[in-house]
């Protein structure tokens, strides 16, 4: 099992947010958020960096796209292989404001040596929060990218969960026509897709305040939802989960195993830890705790299975007291099968 760091440094106190994607030629691309502040809203670009032995080793990072796009940052990276076109596809977030963040995508048809122009995936105003390693695409070829949405970051109005849907590669989306939130108006917050049959039902997940993992199942391709239910074998904090599946039909999740996730705060987010589901995400049996220390937190994470190794990236923050995200180094580990059995 190999595990890298990229460490804060001067200048860069935070990494934070990546996303992997298997190349033709064997190499693992990376892209992550290179953060220039600790908080939420300070500048920030894409880094990207690339590993030739399954995360032995990697090279030196360059940037691929720089935040003087975006009022304040870009960040919150996704990639992913569209099938029907061979093409890698980066989607990511403009943050310009407490009522302007939005998802856009650029493409690439060499394997990541370049990116097109920058591509709009959501629509009109609003706060469009999409998690790293989020945007999927279905057996039957639908581009879904996940949201909360709400009209201002830090508002009245509790967040959403929303779909943006591409049927045509990315050329266009729409809105799904249902949303998922909770009837009593406490926020739903940063969902993500995985498809948990061969060709079919979809599991959202979702992170909540309400001390579990919680869950909304789509029989038309992401369009509309089912009310969210609890995982009650997920117990979490209010933190983002990832869910994939494996090469076999398993499925396999990145959380943080909680008790008191109601009370829990974002500063509690450890330990990190594996579970796993035979029957499509309706029970879970924990596999272990992979980041036990609780001197530090653990968080957006990326679940990445290839073939039957699973790459996993996570953002590791000490507990010491600080403001924000001082001091964050972006984890990189690959998980042999042995450790998902």
């Amino acid at each position: 099992m190999h595990v890298h760091d990229f460490p804060s440094g001067p200048g860069n106190p935070r990494n934070s947010e990546g996303d992997t994607l298997l190349l033709a030629d064997g190499r693992i691309l990376l892209v992550w958020t290179r953060f220039r502040g600790p908080e939420d809203h300070a500048p920030a670009d894409l880094y990207v960096s690339h590993s030739p032995d399954w995360g032995a080793s990697w090279s030196a990072p360059y940037l691929v796209v720089s935040g003087r796009e975006a009022g304040q940052n870009v960040m919150s990276v996704s990639l992913l292989r569209e099938r029907r076109t061979g093409e890698a596809l980066l989607f990511y977030l403009r943050k310009n404001g407490p009522e302007d963040l939005s998802i856009w995508m650029r493409r690439s048809p060499d394997e990541g040596a370049t990116w097109s122009a920058a591509e709009a995936v959501s629509a009109g105003p609003g706060y469009h929060v999409m998690n790293n390693a989020r945007v999927v695409q279905t057996a039957r070829g639908r581009l879904i990218a996940p949201a909360a949405v709400s009209p201002r970051s830090g508002g009245p109005e509790p967040s959403r969960a929303v779909c943006f849907l591409s049927d045509d590669s990315g050329k266009t989306w729409r809105r799904g026509a249902g949303d998922v939130a909770f009837a009593e108006g406490d926020p739903v917050q940063e969902p993500g897709v995985v498809q948990v049959w061969p060709a079919g039902r979809l599991l959202m997940y979702l992170r909540t305040m309400r001390g579990h993992v919680y869950a909304a199942w789509s029989e038309d391709e992401g369009d509309t939802w089912s009310p969210p239910e609890p995982l009650r074998d997920l117990p979490a904090p209010a933190a983002p989960a990832t869910i994939a599946r494996l090469a076999g039909g398993s499925l396999i999740a990145a959380y943080n195993h909680r008790l008191d996730g109601t009370t829990a705060g974002w500063a509690d987010r450890t330990p990190l830890a594996l579970a796993r589901s035979e029957d499509k995400g309706r029970t879970w049996r924990r596999l272990e705790d992979i980041e036990p220390d609780p001197a530090y937190c653990y968080g957006y994470t990326s679940l990445r299975p290839y073939g039957y190794q699973v790459v996993l990236t996570y953002y590791v923050w000490p507990r010491r007291g600080q403001r924000h995200f001082q001091g964050t180094t972006l984890r990189v580990r690959v998980l042999q099968p042995e450790r998902l059995a």
